[in-house]
C-alpha cells in the first residue's frame, strides 16, 4: 500500500471522498464487530470522517490513521456508555453469534461493569464445569486462548472435523447457561 501523506485541509474534499470510497466498506465491516448495532457502527463511521475532515495535521497512512481512529471511537463509546444492566453488553454479530468481548475483557474501572465481567467470569467458569472434559478443551484452547484447530489437533491427535464438532455442543451448552444468566 501506497503511503500517502496529507492533511485534508491541504489536499481538500477529493482527498476525503477518495479515502471514503476507499475504505468505506472494510472500515463499516471493522466497526460492526466490534459493536452491538448497524447503526453504533454507522455512528462511529460518521465520527471517523468527521475527524479526518477536520484533522490539520500530516497524515502519513490514511488507512492505518482511519483503522486508529475508529478503535479510539469504539473505545470511547464503550467507556461513556452508562451500564444499567448486564444485557447493555450482550449483543449477537451478523454470524448471531453472542459476543461478550467487551464484558469480558474491558477494564473501565465501572464497579458496575467489574462486578458484572466478575460475575460472568464465574458463570462461564460454572458452564464450562458441565462440560465433558474434551468439549470444554476445545472451546477453552480456541475461543479463550486462541489456537486454530490445526493447533488443537496436532496437540490432541483428534480430527479437526472431530474438534469443530465438540466445540458446537459445547458453544450450543454455553449459550443456554449464559442466555439464562442473561434473561436472569
Amino acid at each position: 500500500m501506497l503511503l500517502q501523506r496529507t492533511t485534508m485541509k491541504q489536499s481538500g474534499s477529493h482527498s476525503l471522498v477518495s479515502s471514503m470510497r476507499r475504505y468505506k466498506k472494510r472500515l463499516f465491516d471493522f466497526i460492526r464487530r466490534r459493536v452491538p448495532s448497524d447503526e453504533d457502527a454507522e455512528d462511529i463511521l460518521q465520527d471517523v470522517w468527521y475527524q479526518l475532515y477536520v484533522t490539520t495535521r500530516m497524515i502519513d497512512d490514511v488507512g492505518a490513521w482511519l483503522y486508529r481512529v475508529a478503535r479510539n471511537k469504539i473505545i470511547d463509546r464503550y467507556r461513556r456508555k452508562k451500564v444499567d444492566s448486564v444485557e447493555d453488553h450482550f449483543f449477537e454479530n451478523e454470524e448471531g453469534e453472542m459476543v461478550f468481548e467487551f464484558i469480558l475483557f474491558s477494564e473501565t474501572g465501572n464497579p458496575e461493569a467489574e462486578y458484572f465481567r466478575n460475575l460472568f467470569w464465574e458463570q462461564l467458569d460454572l458452564a464450562l464445569a458441565e462440560l465433558p472434559e474434551e468439549q470444554k478443551d476445545v472451546f477453552v484452547w480456541n475461543e479463550l486462548e486462541g489456537r486454530s484447530f490445526a493447533e488443537i489437533a496436532a496437540r490432541t491427535g483428534a480430527n479437526v472435523k472431530t474438534l469443530i464438532s465438540r466445540k458446537g455442543y459445547a458453544v450450543r451448552h454455553l449459550r443456554m447457561r449464559l442466555h439464562q444468566f442473561h434473561a436472569g
